[in-house]
């Protein structure tokens, strides 16, 4: 899911309908009318004071580091907007189910959420493998699947066929063209190995990177999750005497590939996906698989690059950063605040944006139209503005290339924006990011009264 450092994919404010606004007003805790009332009673997971959602997240496995901190995060700025009142009179109660990063849990959680909890929205569910086991279950039980975590473009190249379903993070293959891109122009006589994940997260990236590049690649190599041998991998991409590679994989097997070029005196240049590169947490994962021979972790990722769409805490002079480090240090638990929690704090506020903007009468088909008509235009921790439209769930629509150094991300380009297929790549021309409002709250939204 990313390096959810500097600059983001994260989903940021929904915006809100003129109309909704003008007649129902933009305030935390509203009057409501009997009207209002009926309708929440008819809609699953929202009353009058409040409305339930879900999650699925891998609390345990091979997964959790680092993607276990998500849900914490998405509940620290919840519970800081519950504390203000909620919106529109209600507060959001967050029910976070564990799947391990197992397809087949991931199906039995959901299913408990929707049929049991009768949560009104899926929000924020990780994973490629394991969502893609619930979206259409979740489309066809008519349930708003938003902003996965998760970079498939399945999540919204085609709202006809899952009109529920929204991603939030760049999607996968956008990310692959504008790494392309930039190693065409500046790397053009690179030999590139490509390292991927066997499944949407490799396929996708490597779609987009070819694009631009295909003609320099030398090897491909693919490893399956749970699999945490990747020696046989390493070494064929060794063989081919790549000098670059490119991987598409999560934390924990970026973490696996420097500890076996390690062993194998391997010594290319890395360029990782944003979902596999924090530096802090695959040091960690560098000293554990190690047993402590790798001492300080963070330094073996100096000089690879990767790229980047959120503020995170390297940024602490960021407003955003200075929002979360607030929220977490109000309404946090247990530990410190990390790119991890800042990715579900940046997604919070998204899905908070979509409830502002949806109004008081809150249904399942409003919430969807609301981001349909007004997403691609909200205010949020995100460099680059949503895709959001009738004809595109799709989410953040760039990213910037960075270089990690001493564990910050230094920019090697502007923020560049793009879409799926043969769409131009080109600088922002207008970044989606502003300074939060001092409430720490989407738009105008007012605390109780």
């Amino acid at each position: 899911m990313n390096r959810w450092s500097r600059k983001a994919a994260l989903a940021t404010s929904m915006v809100a309908s003129a109309v909704l606004v003008a007649s129902c007003g933009a305030g935390g805790r509203s009057e409501s009318s009997s009207s209002d009332g009926a309708a929440a009673e008819n809609v699953p997971g929202v009353t009058d004071t409040s409305v339930k959602i879900g999650a699925h997240f891998p609390l345990t496995g091979v997964a959790a580091p680092g993607y276990s901190e998500i849900p914490s995060g998405a509940k620290a700025y919840f519970d800081y907007v519950n504390s203000k009142g909620g919106i529109h009179g209600r507060k959001i109660e967050y029910i976070v189910k564990d799947d391990g990063y197992v397809p087949t849990n991931t199906t039995q959680a959901v299913n408990e959420l929707v049929q049991k909890e009768q949560v009104f929205a899926i929000v924020g569910g990780l994973g490629t493998p394991t969502h893609s086991a619930v979206v259409d279950f979740l489309n066809s039980e008519k349930v708003p699947d938003l902003f996965v975590s998760s970079g498939s473009i399945k999540w919204g190249d085609k709202p006809s066929e899952r009109p529920m379903t929204f991603g939030w993070q760049p999607d996968y293959e956008i990310e692959g063209k504008i790494i392309g891109k930039y190693i065409k122009e500046k790397m053009p006589n690179a030999k590139i190995g490509l390292y991927l994940q066997d499944d949407d997260l490799g396929a996708d990236g490597a779609k987009g990177l070819k694009q631009f590049v295909g003609d320099q690649v030398v090897k491909e190599v693919k490893y399956t999750p749970g699999n945490t041998d990747v020696a046989p991998q390493i070494a064929a991409l060794q063989a081919s005497k790549a000098d670059l590679v490119v991987g598409f994989n999560v934390p924990s097997y970026t973490a696996l590939s420097q500890l076996t070029a390690l062993k194998l005196n391997y010594k290319p240049k890395w360029f990782y996906t944003n979902v596999g590169s924090d530096p802090k947490l695959v040091g960690s994962l560098l000293a554990k698989f190690s047993k402590g021979a790798v001492k300080d972790g963070n330094s073996a990722l100096d000089g690879i690059m990767t790229t980047e769409y959120i503020p995170g805490v390297d940024s602490a002079d960021d407003p955003w950063v200075k929002l979360w480090t607030k929220v977490w240090d109000e309404q946090g638990k247990d530990g410190e605040l990390t790119n991890y929690r800042v990715y579900g704090m940046s997604q919070a506020y998204a899905f908070v944006s979509a409830l502002q903007a949806s109004g008081k009468n809150l249904t399942r088909e409003g919430i969807v139209k609301a981001i349909e008509d007004g997403g691609a235009k909200w205010k949020g921790p995100n460099k680059l503005p949503f895709r959001y439209s009738k004809d595109s769930h799709l989410g953040i629509s760039g990213v910037e290339v960075v270089e990690i150094k001493k564990g910050i991300g230094e920019p090697l380009q502007d923020p560049m924006v793009t879409d799926l297929g043969d769409a131009e790549i080109k600088p922002d021309s207008g970044t989606a990011e502003q300074a939060p409002n001092e409430s720490g709250l989407p738009d105008d939204i007012k605390g109780a009264e």
